[in-house]
């Protein structure tokens, strides 16, 4: 039996969170480049449950896209409408949920995301991040400066944060999105398994 097969059908399915049942969605928290949107679609099809992320939920409700909200709002105002967002995603039920980077930053962020899915954290090296998001032009965070630098600089100002709000970490560095899901996957059954 394959790790997805393991869960039954999904919508029966509760997470165990720190003891706790009846969790039935999954979080995916960690930094740019770690893969949340491409391991969350998969991890979405394997489960079979709806996706969706934050950013582009963000874009859809504003019209525009998040570069241009940085622009004219700065990052005070993109975090406000991201904790809206995230109000509101992280209330649904059974769905798989990719977040953005820094998600983690408004302790009502943690708290929803803590108290409402199981999250699981995508660890990623200062390194594998800046290969990933070299050719990207949507990253506000980057604009200026040496990417390798501000990226040092978030991860150290948000590593704790991931860390402190997950419930699972999963390594991605030089692994493929199939191979990072699975490895999702096998922990989310084991975790039911000893519930």
């Amino acid at each position: 039996m394959n790790a997805a097969a393991a869960f039954g059908r999904p919508r029966f399915f509760g997470y165990p969170v720190r003891g706790m049942l009846g969790k039935t969605s999954v979080f995916l928290v960690g930094p740019m480049g770690s893969g949340k949107t491409a391991v969350g679609r998969h991890l979405a099809r394997a489960l079979r449950l709806p996706f969706h992320d934050s950013d582009a939920e963000i874009e859809r409700r504003t019209g525009v896209d998040i570069p241009f909200i940085f622009e004219k709002e700065g990052e005070a105002g993109f975090r406000q409408r991201e904790r809206e967002a995230l109000e509101v995603l992280t209330a649904l039920e059974g769905i798989v949920l990719a977040t953005g980077g820094g998600a983690v930053l408004l302790p009502e962020n943690r708290r929803v995301l803590s108290e409402r899915g199981c999250v699981v954290y995508l660890q990623t090296s200062i390194a594998q991040q800046a290969e990933r998001v070299r050719h990207g032009k949507r990253r506000p965070l980057l604009a200026d400066g040496d990417a390798a630098t501000r990226l040092g600089h978030l991860m150290d100002a948000r590593a704790p944060l991931y860390g402190a709000v997950a419930d699972i970490v999963v390594p991605t560095d030089g692994r493929r999105v199939n191979a990072v899901a699975e490895h999702v996957l096998r922990e989310l059954a084991s975790a039911r398994r000893s519930s």
